[in-house]
């Protein structure tokens, strides 16, 4: 299934079709041999896509203003399902405003608002920024377009609490909050998260839609949304930054601007859909926590999840804690309870190692968590039906990470397979400067972990400066299945394939010297490795693949040393057309331009 008709199909109605519509509504007028209803090769898709246009959302009621001198959280109590509640603009509101349970209905929402007109905000599928704020411009941050810097937007703030300004009560349903500025107050540490549910209660059916919700340059807060057990929760055309926990001095060590994938009752589906997502931490994270379900059907498309250079130690501008340490950094989006989740479209850009983790720019790990006094708390966590196509990671010390791993506590998780990954560019991997491997994938199975299998990596172009795999598996577990990797413009780097460790023990060491044929033997019960230009690969390598000496060899049109160059085949390459399925080596490169037109 392929939201990309690349045969008939304009430019401009790709980027409408990736930014606007459910996937499913992508598929009409595409040939037959392009759609499929439910899977991506060993991954199904998710089952329910959520409807989130305003005209989906009708609040036909009675409309209140709300200025800064009236009582907001009364607005929000006496409200009727299908009112509008407008604050005004430019107004600050200090709090904790919870929103209430009301018996609403998926014709009568309630929607607060800024009271700014519509033409003053973004049009609806247009990601807003902090322009829309009053602020012009942030240091470290893309530029974003903003001639007149005009604040229209009215401010939630949070007052005294460890969580807010946000909360919602059990049994909240039917919101939509629109054109609304969320944050905490600078000096204020400790907060957790600006919207979370309240006493571990359950909401349902809320969208934050063009909202800017963000902590402050140097203190410290968790997150942006946690998700909690909630269902049918969407985050659209918004701006989240500064979320960052401090390292040795900070009260936490995760942030993310949304989190989720923790919780007793049913999650999802959830979509997050052209955002601008910015933490420290990881910057999307389902999983970490007791849960007794796992989160499903989840759509994450066409969203900019990136890190500011700035938080580095040592970059020009270096921004940390007001004690001088640096946020923590650990992955960019990271999986430890999900199924049937499909991340498409999304650029994903700087993540570094030197704390816990090793920089990757995608980490899923199916991972039961450690309790007190020895227990474990998620035996039900699992990853399973993963999609990722037609997104791009760039700058990063690790490049993608897949493994069944257990709790500190030697918990097992429930599952992690069936995985499809496809038409990838990831580029600039770079392991010593950024303080990690500088490995392309890493595949493993921890001791006793439910076995990794059915992983296909297929049309995927990507440059590493270590190697192109990282593999582990403990001999006396089986040995991992179905590992396809086929139609790849790879580079072999320093060390091709090698070890995670673990000496003889680890499947790819229980060889001394073996080469790649050799370790994927010994650590895949059954696999495919063909119709791949591994560069400066050698003779120890599977026989049906191709060898270009150098990166030139591959007749790219621009090579540019493997950082942001034009990746598309000049036409006397000769791996066009030389997959197996007919297509050209490597990544669709502008199925993949046309997936992020405009994400950035």
């Amino acid at each position: 299934m392929k939201c990309l008709a690349r045969y008939a199909i304009s430019y401009m109605v790709l980027v409408v079709c990736f930014v606007h519509l459910p996937l499913t509504d992508c598929l009409a007028g595409q040939p037959a041999s392009e759609a499929t209803s439910d899977h991506d090769g060993p991954a199904e898709l998710p089952r329910v896509y959520m409807k989130t246009s305003l005209a989906d959302t009708p609040a036909p009621g009675k409309t209140q203003l709300v200025s800064q001198a009236d009582n907001l959280q009364n607005a929000l109590d006496s409200a009727h399902c299908g009112d509008t509640i407008k604050l005004k603009s430019g107004s600050t509101f200090m709090g904790v405003f919870i929103l209430p349970a009301k018996s609403c209905d998926d014709g009568h929402w309630i929607i607060v608002r800024t009271d700014a007109p519509d033409s003053a905000l973004p049009s609806e599928g247009i990601r807003v920024n902090p322009c829309y704020a009053g602020t012009p411009s942030l240091p470290g941050r893309p530029a974003y377009h903003c001639p007149t810097p005009t604040n229209v937007m009215a401010k939630l703030i949070l007052g005294k609490g460890i969580d807010g300004p946000i909360r919602l009560a059990e049994g909240a349903s039917h919101y939509r909050l629109i054109g609304l500025e969320i944050t905490r107050p600078e000096g204020d540490s400790g907060a957790n998260h600006l919207v979370s549910n309240l006493h571990s209660g359950v909401a349902d059916h809320i969208i934050f839609d063009r909202v800017w919700m963000h902590g402050t340059a140097q203190d410290e807060i968790k997150g942006g949304i946690q998700l909690g057990g909630d269902t049918y929760v969407a985050v659209l055309d918004s701006y989240f930054s500064d979320f960052h926990c401090i390292a040795k001095t900070g009260a936490c060590v995760d942030s993310a601007a949304v989190s989720g994938g923790n919780g007793t009752n049913p999650m999802g589906p959830y979509k997050i859909v052209n955002n601008f997502l910015e933490a420290s931490g990881e910057n999307i994270f389902f999983g970490g926590g007791h849960a007794t379900y796992t989160p499903a059907d989840i759509e994450i498309r066409h969203n900019h999840l990136f890190k500011p250079l700035t938080w580095m130690r040592g970059q020009p501008g270096f921004v940390g804690g007001a004690d001088g340490n640096p946020f923590i950094v650990k992955n960019i989006f990271e999986l430890k309870n999900a199924q049937r989740l499909l991340f498409e479209g999304n650029l994903l850009e700087n993540s570094w190692g030197g704390f816990t983790q090793a920089g990757f720019g995608i980490l899923i790990t199916a991972k039961n968590q450690a309790g007190a006094n020895g227990t474990n708390i998620c035996p039900d966590c699992q990853i399973t039906d993963i999609t990722i196509r037609y997104c791009s990671i760039r700058h990063v010390a690790s490049g993608v990470q897949i493994g069944n791993g257990l709790s500190d506590n030697g918990g097992i998780a429930k599952d992690g397979q069936r995985y499809s990954i496809h038409d990838l560019i990831i580029d600039d991997v770079e392991g010593r400067s950024l303080g990690g491997a500088g490995n392309l994938f890493q595949l493993g199975t921890g001791k006793g972990a439910p076995k990794l299998q059915n992983i296909r990596i297929d049309h995927i172009t990507a440059f590493a400066s270590t190697g192109l795999f990282n593999v582990g598996n403990d001999v006396t577990n089986p040995k991992m299945s179905n590992l396809v990797f086929t139609n790849n413009i790879v580079t072999a780097g320093e060390r091709g394939v090698s070890s995670t460790g673990g000496g003889l023990r680890n499947c790819a060491s229980a060889e001394p010297g073996a080469g790649p044929t050799v370790i994927l033997r010994n650590c895949f019960d059954s696999s495919t490795f063909s119709h791949n230009a591994v560069i400066q690969g050698d003779s120890r390598w599977p026989k049906d693949n191709f060898f270009p000496n150098k990166p030139s060899d591959v007749g790219f049109v621009t090579y540019n040393n493997g950082v942001g160059g034009d990746y598309h085949l000049s036409p006397s390459s000769k791996f066009k057309k030389a997959g197996s399925d007919g297509r050209d080596l490597g990544a669709d490169v502008n199925a993949v331009e046309a997936a992020l037109a405009g994400v950035e």
